[in-house]
């Protein structure tokens, strides 16, 4: 019964969470003055997209090793992935509430191209924190039917997210200041 209890309040902030990050994201997005936090911001979108590349690369090699019934190694892993995920929050929070969005310049297919590619990623990531949430707290809780289960659903979207992240910002990088 306490279980249940525990596992009721961890769903709620599951779900807390996965409504509130991407609210504030979003009002972040919308202010338009910006904090004074130095010039070493410049530096966040480029930090960002590293941190993508090594999500994606992370991701396939979790999944590697959990094909190869490695389930230790898969965890680390994983947790490695999870973490970077908290990591691209931080980093892409303190850009965007101190530099203004930077726009495409692109032209024609590839201006076409690119609003593809973000509004999926962008889109996307709102599906896929819950489920990520949800996943790594079910391998914490030992719930391995109910991880794999939803692992499922969430490593293709992740693995999607973290690779357009990637393509968004080689696209959009010749526009930074």
């Amino acid at each position: 019964m306490e279980a249940r209890l525990e596992e009721k309040k961890s769903m709620l902030w599951i779900n807390i969470l996965s409504v509130v990050i991407p609210l504030a994201v979003a009002l972040m997005l919308g202010i338009r003055q910006k904090f004074d936090l130095g010039a070493w911001t410049k530096v966040l979108p480029h930090a960002i997209g590293i941190i993508n590349s090594l999500t994606a690369i992370l991701l396939v090699y979790g999944f590697y090793l959990i094909k190869q019934r490695k389930i230790e190694q898969h965890k680390n892993v994983m947790t490695g992935a999870f973490s970077l995920g908290g990591l691209f929050l931080v980093c892409y929070v303190g850009y965007h509430i101190s530099n203004p969005s930077t726009k495409f310049g692109g032209e024609g297919f590839m201006r076409y191209l690119y609003f593809f590619v973000l509004i999926s990623h962008i889109g996307l990531s709102f599906i896929v924190l819950p489920l990520v949430l949800r996943t790594y707290y079910f391998s914490w809780t030992n719930q391995l039917a109910r991880h794999r289960k939803i692992a499922k659903i969430a490593f293709p979207i992740w693995l999607y997210v973290s690779i357009t992240g990637v393509i968004a910002y080689l696209m959009i990088r010749p526009y930074y200041n």
